[in-house]
């Protein structure tokens, strides 16, 4: 089994759109799925900022790097937007390996900080983010209402200083 992590590529928008719609649902997002033929790389999303995961040759998962808020006093911080594998290939540590990457891009870019937001109910996912270091900064109490049931926004953080 060999698991790398390489920047994407136009090529893979086939592959990461698929990703989406099989892990995409309220488990994980708060928002609705983006309809069917949705382009993955749109006008917001460059290929230089999403990092893929191959296992054995096959796209198989993504983490997206984004600003935060676009104002100079918060360039040193980074946001990790979006990390999803797919479900055929869970539990193999392509999520770790794609977080620890997103790190190692996050410092190679200068920022001093990583930060992400994570439902209160996907255990999995934060799971991972506290095996890669990052710690809870706070928490938006029932900040989502998804399926009938309030949701927790979970802020979480890992310094690069």
């Amino acid at each position: 089994m060999t698991i790398a992590v390489r920047p994407a590529r136009a090529g893979d928008e086939a592959a990461l759109a698929k990703i989406d719609e099989r892990t995409w649902g309220p488990a994980v997002s708060p928002a609705p799925p983006p309809p069917p033929g949705t382009p993955f790389f749109d006008g917001g999303l460059r290929t230089e900022n999403v990092l893929v995961a191959e296992h054995d040759d096959v796209v198989a998962g993504y983490v997206r790097l984004d600003e935060g808020f676009g104002i100079p006093a918060h360039r040193h911080v980074l946001v990790l937007g979006g990390l999803a594998v797919d479900p055929d290939r869970q539990g193999l540590g392509i999520a770790g390996r794609l977080v620890d990457a997103a790190v190692a891009e996050a410092r190679r870019r200068g920022a001093r900080k990583l930060t992400l937001r994570v439902l209160g109910h996907n255990a999995a996912a934060r799971r991972v983010y506290e095996r890669c270091g990052f710690t809870v900064e706070g928490v938006l109490r029932g900040e989502f209402r998804v399926g009938g049931t309030d949701v927790d926004d979970v802020l979480m953080a890992r310094s690069l200083a």
